[in-house]
């Protein structure tokens, strides 16, 4: 296993679910946690969790990813014990309604689009850069099985996510011949707030989501994302498909 003791984790869209997983799954193996999202009181919460649980220093960043200008400099802006980031998890996303196409809200379309495609793309902009300046690092994407399928109701959602299937790909061709690793983690469905933002605070509807059968914890993702990073340096995991038992495909789940 490669050691991530003491290296530079950098987690967007850590004050929930897979993102405050994968945080504490890393402060596990004794990296130092760099963490951002737009609640920051969550994110102090999370630090204070990890000093007191696991003695793990952290750094938050107030964020949204969407805000290109404010990425560049939060990045640029960072204390030199924590610049060179060692790890990327471009974990920050959401889903909006599941509506048909042509009765799509443009809001949805639009945050979405602005945080699961753009997003990624200004925080690896900001950080790669430095990696690849180093000849060190690994970026983890953050996917979904919506990336390989599309299901009804999904498109723009979907669209996204094979956005993030591409530019992992694309990624991964154009940092052949450096020393940097690039996977991307596409879970099935997991127990977090996704369906409640998805349904605008909607609890009703999120809780039927995952009704009768046993859904993936953030935990679960946390830990295949761990895995990918705690490979050997030759090795590249470049992509983990990770479902519930349950569930054969974005459609085809079986409930009790």
């Amino acid at each position: 296993m490669y050691s991530l003791r003491d290296k530079v984790v950098f987690i967007t869209g850590a004050s929930s679910g897979i993102g405050t997983s994968c945080a504490r799954a890393f402060a596990g193996e004794g990296a130092k946690i760099l963490m951002a999202a737009r609640r920051k009181d969550r994110l102090n919460t999370l630090s204070a969790e990890l000093k007191t649980d696991l003695g793990v220093s952290s750094h938050c960043l107030q964020l949204d990813v969407r805000d290109q200008s404010a990425v560049a400099k939060a990045l640029a802006d960072l204390p030199a014990d924590w610049a060179a980031i060692e790890v990327l998890v471009n974990n920050a996303g959401l889903s909006r309604g599941l509506d048909k196409l042509h009765e799509g809200k443009l809001g949805d379309w639009e945050e979405m689009i602005d945080t699961n495609v753009k997003g990624l793309l200004y925080v690896s902009r900001a950080v790669i850069p430095g990696m690849v300046k180093r000849a060190k690092g690994h970026i983890i994407n953050i996917g979904s099985i919506a990336g390989h399928e599309v299901y009804p109701g999904g498109n723009v959602y979907c669209a996204t996510k094979f956005a993030v299937n591409a530019l992992s790909r694309g990624l991964r061709l154009d940092l052949s011949g450096t020393p940097l690793r690039v996977s991307t983690v596409d879970p099935g469905m997991v127990e977090t707030e996704f369906s409640l933002v998805r349904f605008h605070g909607d609890g009703e509807k999120a809780g039927k989501v995952y009704q009768g059968l046993t859904a993936l914890s953030p935990d679960d993702v946390a830990a295949a994302v761990v895995f990918c990073a705690t490979r050997p340096p030759h090795v590249n995991i470049s992509e983990i498909i990770v479902m519930p038992q349950a569930q054969a495909s974005p459609m085809v789940v079986h409930r009790t």
